[in-house]
């Protein structure tokens, strides 16, 4: 018998239809794929799996029992756990606390048994195999060990339906492995997992069956096993794609960057590598290999204290962004939310505001002229939004990429350094990301981009240089380039050197 049944759920708001028709089969032991763009009805299917929004039709049934939820408690109380991918935790309260908030065993006296409470969460955290103990505090801890905790907390609920929200979009390769291998052990006990992901290689690695939305409606669903990556994008977007990876055959030209011996003491040491024209070099690594902040500090955001940084042959003084920028310099930011975008304002805003000074006349913005460089760049980069005059905020995770992009691009750079472009947005997205890095090395930009994907890094990059604690471990050659190699040079295992020289 199935564990969770939803079938024909709709759900409108005024006159937005968020769900047309949301059906899912979710079976004991089994990790379940939910997909779809942004937009497609994902949340809203989930949310009334949660019991936090009432479908207007439709059913949903629990090991065969017709359910309706009018709150996430109920939905709670009946075997229903949502891990989001921000974990909701008390900071100052320790893991015990958080797992048993509100429900904290007492003994005879009514008073909290912090023994009892600790001795369970200890048994809860062993049986996921994570080293981490009941009484330390939530504060200081990693996404993914906040992520481990919000699991011991279902289980100590006894949930049998898991539901996982983008759970590894803020992880490091190592972190996604000790969460796969939780989610497998979840499988040995007949839990039911919904795992929503933008990432379709952990669709492959980890899930049994997919289920594909769009427009709100659930338009297609299989075994893994059955489907290809292109089988899916297709689906996902009601679309083919010629090739997901639209890597631009362009001969390199000159140097457009150079670095030569960048040091930063404790951080990284002696970066030496050349970008040129027409070309994308991968900067890949694990997540605290240096590789942001060695962008940022060619950037000149950072501090160093060795090397020289070259742009199309003139040095760059270090220290110094605005210089960076007038030098033909141009960073698109890890964290786009809080580094690269100001929420509140505009879009047009958003998207001007590297340029701002050409949109002056007699001393005021002229706000006709930012909603036209605004669109301008909005059309070229296939930006989705109703109102360009509406807070960037209220855009997806993709458009906003879009956006950050855009502003950066209407500087006329000559090389354009990207970490993590693809982070946190829907497959459509991506792919119209991947197209505009192309269509820009065609015209003769120089690309650095820094990814935790490999799949990304094999699909986009001419060259690939694998940082591990803070040094060049290899520079590979994209004929040569493999998921094991650079992992292994990632992991500090041994030096590979292929290809031209970096």
């Amino acid at each position: 018998m199935p564990r969770l049944e939803l079938r024909h759920a709709s759900k409108s708001f005024g006159r937005v239809r968020a769900l047309i028709d949301g059906s899912l089969v979710l079976w004991p032991g089994e990790v379940h794929a939910l997909l779809g763009e942004n937009g497609a009805g994902k949340s809203t299917l989930v949310k009334i799996l949660a019991g936090v929004h009432q479908p207007d039709g439709g059913e949903l049934r629990m090991d065969g029992t017709a359910r309706r939820f009018a709150s996430p408690g109920e939905a709670r109380d009946a075997g229903i756990a949502v891990i989001y991918q921000e974990p909701t935790l008390f900071f100052d309260l320790s893991i015990a606390e958080n797992i048993y908030m509100g429900r904290q065993p007492v003994d005879r006296l009514g008073r909290i048994d912090y023994g009892a409470m600790h001795r369970e969460v200890d048994a809860l955290l062993a049986s996921l195999g994570v080293e981490l103990t009941a009484e330390r505090l939530v504060r200081g801890l990693s996404i993914a060990d906040q992520q481990v905790v919000e699991i011991a907390k279902a289980l100590s609920l006894n949930a049998s339906v898991l539901i996982m929200d983008e759970p590894t979009a803020a992880l490091s390769l190592p972190e996604v492995e000790r969460l796969f291998a939780i989610v497998r052990k979840l499988r040995e006990r007949d839990v039911a997992i919904l795992f929503i992901t933008h990432r379709l290689e952990e669709v492959f690695a980890l899930t049994q069956h997919v289920t594909i939305m769009r427009d709100g409606e659930k338009v297609f669903d299989a075994p893994t096993s059955e489907l290809s990556t292109g089988a899916i994008v297709a689906k996902m977007v009601g679309r083919d794609l010629e090739s997901f990876y639209p890597k631009a055959d362009v001969t390199p030209g000159e140097v457009l960057l150079a670095v030569r011996g960048l040091t930063r003491i404790g951080v990284f040491k002696d970066i030496s590598f050349e970008v040129r024209a027409g070309e994308i070099v991968a900067l890949a690594g694990l997540v605290g290999a240096g590789r942001s902040e060695v962008a940022r500090a060619i950037f000149g955001i950072d501090p160093l204290d060795a090397g020289e940084i070259r742009i199309a042959g003139k040095p760059l003084a270090p220290g110094r962004p605005a210089a960076a920028v007038k030098a033909g310099l141009a960073l698109v930011p890890e964290d786009r939310r809080q580094q690269g975008l100001a929420l509140e304002l505009s879009i047009a805003r958003n998207a001007s505001m590297t340029v701002l000074g050409r949109l002056v006349r007699h001393g005021l913005i002229s706000a006709g002229r930012e909603v036209q460089l605004a669109s301008q760049w909005g059309k070229r980069l296939q930006l989705k939004a109703g109102d360009l005059n509406a807070p960037v905020g209220t855009l997806s995770g993709g458009n906003q990429q879009k956006v950050v992009l855009g502003k950066w691009l209407a500087t006329g750079p000559r090389v354009l350094i990207i970490d993590e472009p693809t982070r946190g947005i829907d497959v459509g997205a991506k792919a119209e990301v991947y197209g505009a890095l192309a269509e820009l090395v065609r015209e003769g930009m120089a690309v650095l981009m820094i990814s935790s994907e490999l799949p990304e890094v094999l699909g986009m990059a001419d060259r690939v240089l694998v940082m591990h604690e803070g040094r060049i471990t290899a520079a590979i050659a994209r004929a040569e380039a493999t998921e094991e190699r650079i992992m292994s040079a990632a992991l500090g295992e041994r030096d590979i050197h292929l290809g031209r020289a970096a």
